[in-house]
């Protein structure tokens, strides 16, 4: 086992002399490569933070507002019946936009019922089992310039419910 630690720690110092020493052998320019790539990775930043940002003060809003935990509690009264607690459900809404958000609701929940609880179980499960949608659609079609999504929404919205329903049912399956 001691192995692989001492292999790990030396993977990306490796991987890095590797890469810059086949172009050299290659005759790149190294440097003036690395700059452009730097160059083109901050005109994508700059690109798409307008988008980041206004997705993080939704989220926010939302959250200060009082706004999430009514509709929480609203669609925690019929996702009762199937297992699915009320105090779970802003973690679903809020991980459709934002993963950071999401963890932060997630830490309350485990502040507040355990880590070890059905609740604070289902939520870890979940936070494994989705991903944050319109968020990952935003920042890659932005950056890539994509204009029609075509079905990713759809499939991403599918495979989310997939995430949720798969993580009740780990919930539930584990006894939790």
């Amino acid at each position: 086992m001691k192995i692989i630690l001492y292999l790990s720690e030396f993977i990306i110092p490796l991987l890095v002399f590797y890469i810059v020493g086949y172009a050299l052998l290659r005759k790149n320019k190294v440097y003036e490569d690395f700059i452009d790539g730097a160059k083109d990775g901050l005109k994508t930043v700059v690109g798409i933070l307008p988008t980041l940002i206004g997705l993080m003060v939704g989220v926010r809003v939302l959250r200060a507002s009082g706004l999430l935990e009514v509709i929480g509690r609203l669609i925690g009264y019929f996702s009762g019946f199937i297992g699915l607690p009320a105090e779970v459900v802003p973690v679903i809404i809020v991980r459709l936009f934002s993963s950071s958000a999401a963890t932060g609701l997630c830490l309350d929940i485990f502040k507040l019922y355990g880590t070890d609880s059905y609740t604070g179980f289902m939520v870890s499960v979940m936070m494994s089992c989705t991903e944050t949608v319109f968020y990952t659609m935003s920042v890659y079609y932005m950056a890539a310039k994509v204009t029609k999504t075509r079905w990713t929404l759809a499939g991403a919205l599918v495979s989310t419910a997939a995430g949720i329903a798969a993580s009740v049912v780990i919930t539930v399956l584990m006894g939790k």
